[in-house]
């Protein structure tokens, strides 16, 4: 398993590490040139609706298809939480009939409601516990 942590660099600045070698920069929203947490909320989202839907659409469209995934929500600051996240999946079905891109479109839906982690996660809610270790 993937081992995941995050350690402080300065005052309101943290870099997410895994333990197969990958980083990511990570502050308050007046930090330049990292993500917010909620930011990464949302990428992993949009991350995981496009790999959730890369096998059927690759399937039918080929291996060198664009698409991306657009993800917005406003945090409820009185709440701290998103109590809506949208995405958009942008994807070019031109060159089927419209009658196959909308049975694309169902399979590709089905895909992301079955195989998302995150949105499933999300939409289920998940239970989130904390320990603390001192010196």
């Amino acid at each position: 398993m993937t081992e995941l942590w995050v350690q402080r660099t300065g005052t309101r600045r943290y870099t997410g590490q895994s333990s197969r070698g990958a980083q990511v920069l990570i502050g308050s929203e007046d930090v330049e040139g990292v993500f917010t947490p909620g930011e990464l909320m949302k990428i992993a989202l949009a991350a995981c609706t496009g790999m959730s839907s890369d096998r059927p659409l690759s399937r039918r469209l080929g291996d060198d298809y664009d698409a991306t995934v657009r993800v917005s929500g406003d945090a409820d600051r009185e709440n701290e939480q998103y109590p809506q996240l949208d995405e958009v999946l942008e994807v070019d079905l031109s060159e089927l009939d419209p009658e196959a891109a909308e049975r694309l479109l169902v399979v590709v839906e089905r895909a992301i409601d079955k195989v998302c982690t995150v949105g499933r996660t999300l939409k289920a809610g998940t239970q989130v516990s904390l320990t603390m270790e001192t010196e």
